[in-house]
């Protein structure tokens, strides 16, 4: 099988990484050999990875045509998710891990080049740094060469949704490289500017970059840092990350089961359902679209490897998070994706953060329970739509058709036309036939609602 070069690896001048018989490798260019060889020799390699804080890989053979290289085969990350996927619960423990590192760095020699957000990813429901080649040795007198990348990439995000900035999700996707300070500034509040520890980081640091944007003599003028006071800010900013708190909030989502249409009798038997198939089929990856609070996640979970579980509401998907922790439910990722309008693809030639769809395992147990009449009747998709897009990466089908009568459905027509002459089961069912073959279907007692299991033709 040939090589296949990772798109979103390009910036770094030390190495790339690439797939090859679906194993990921990364390639060690020389000129991070000393580095390499100091992360090694200091001790610091093995106290991240024994903490699995970092990473973990095996040197390999360098088996390619490439050059003098060495080759590291890490630990595989079994899905990829983005910064303005998380929540802010995930961004936190995020930006507390890169602070952590940080400061292990320094004890031993090192520093940190990088604290790009997208350095983190989630394994086993916590987060672990990817990038063994963002060490440096430690040179003294310098100031934290990342402070700008991590103030753009966690922090910024952070304080601005702790003063009650909205959609911030959405925002993150226009800007690859991190917030710019100056946006957050005129995004947050004023009395933002009276918080004594936000205020240098954020306003200060925004201030500055204004003040020298167009000074040709900024590089000639250093800013000499000693190690003790550089250890004091990476501990300062470890402080104030963790006492971040989101103000309370609550949307129409948020108590779903306690305030909708479901009775003590048909949530049990949706639930036994769900169950009955997780348990019968035990897949690598179960997808829990439109997941809400969770519920159905939480039932998967013995039965996967992994369960996705995402939302477009980033409320639920914060619920979520804390409660899957609570419960040590290690194997659910919650993510904020808007099923309407999924991650695109983005970056340089839209190809260096890849959309959501793409990165979804293909042979995937699907879960979509009361969605398709908000996919239907509030934003006009087909059924037909909606089942090519669920082929695309569900290999097995659990879909709850919710009829037009039902109280959910007409509650989505009261402000619009009914122009959905062709909203019916006998027209939902002959279209998902046309990709899956029908497995099982059950009514919901006391209820029009009908549970089906298509298996992908």
């Amino acid at each position: 099988m040939t090589m296949k070069t990772e798109q979103s690896s390009f910036r770094d001048r030390d190495g790339f990484i690439f797939y090859q018989d679906d194993e990921v490798y990364r390639a060690i260019l020389p000129s991070y050999y000393e580095d390499y060889s100091l992360l090694k020799d200091s001790g610091l390699l093995h106290e991240l990875t024994d903490k699995h804080l970092l990473v973990g890989h095996e040197e390999c053979e360098n088996f390619t045509d490439l050059g003098d290289i060495k080759l590291i085969k890490p630990q595989k990350i079994p899905f990829i998710s983005y910064p303005y996927e998380w929540s802010f619960h995930q961004l936190k423990r995020a930006a507390l891990l890169t602070l952590d590192i940080q400061l292990a760095s320094l004890q031993r020699g090192m520093s940190l080049k990088d604290a790009t957000a997208f350095n983190v990813q989630f394994l086993n429901g916590k987060p672990i740094f990817i990038d063994t080649l963002s060490f440096e040795r430690y040179k003294e007198g310098e100031p934290w060469q990342a402070y700008k990348q991590f103030c753009q990439h966690f922090l910024a995000p952070l304080v601005m949704q702790v003063y009650g900035v909205d959609e911030l999700n959405k925002i993150q996707q226009v800007y690859i490289d991190g917030l710019p300070l100056d946006l957050a500034v005129k995004a947050l509040p004023f009395r933002s500017r009276l918080n004594l520890s936000i205020y240098p980081h954020i306003h200060l640091n925004a201030k500055y970059e204004r003040k020298y944007k167009g000074d040709t003599k900024i590089k000639d003028k250093k800013i000499a840092l000693s190690k003790e006071k550089l250890v004091q800010i990476i501990n300062h900013l470890k402080v104030m990350v963790s006492s971040f708190k989101l103000p309370k909030s609550k949307t129409n989502w948020t108590d779903y089961y306690q305030e909708f249409s479901y009775n003590d009798s048909n949530i049990q038997e949706k639930k036994d359902f769900v169950r009955e198939i997780a348990e019968a089929l035990k897949p690598a990856a179960i997808v829990d679209s439109g997941s809400n609070t969770g519920v159905f996640s939480e039932i998967c979970s013995p039965y996967a490897q992994q369960v996705i579980s995402f939302d477009f509401d980033a409320s639920v998907i914060h619920n979520q998070c804390k409660n899957i922790a609570k419960k040590k439910l290690t194997n659910i990722l919650p993510l904020i994706v808007d099923m309407i309008n999924p991650t695109p693809a983005i970056g340089w030639g839209n190809e260096e953060r890849k959309s959501f769809v793409e990165r979804l395992p293909q042979d995937a147990v699907t879960l979509s329970l009361a969605l398709i009449h908000h996919l239907v009747l509030s934003n006009n998709l087909t059924f037909e739509k909606i089942a090519e897009f669920y082929a695309r990466f569900s290999k097995n089908l659990v879909i709850e058709f919710v009829p037009k009568d039902d109280i959910q459905s007409q509650r989505l027509l009261v402000t619009k036309r009914d122009i959905f002459a062709d909203y019916t089961l006998e027209h939902f069912q002959s279209v998902f036939e046309k990709y899956y073959k029908l497995i099982r279907k059950k009514e919901l007692s006391g209820s029009k609602r009908i549970l089906y299991h298509f298996e992908r033709l």
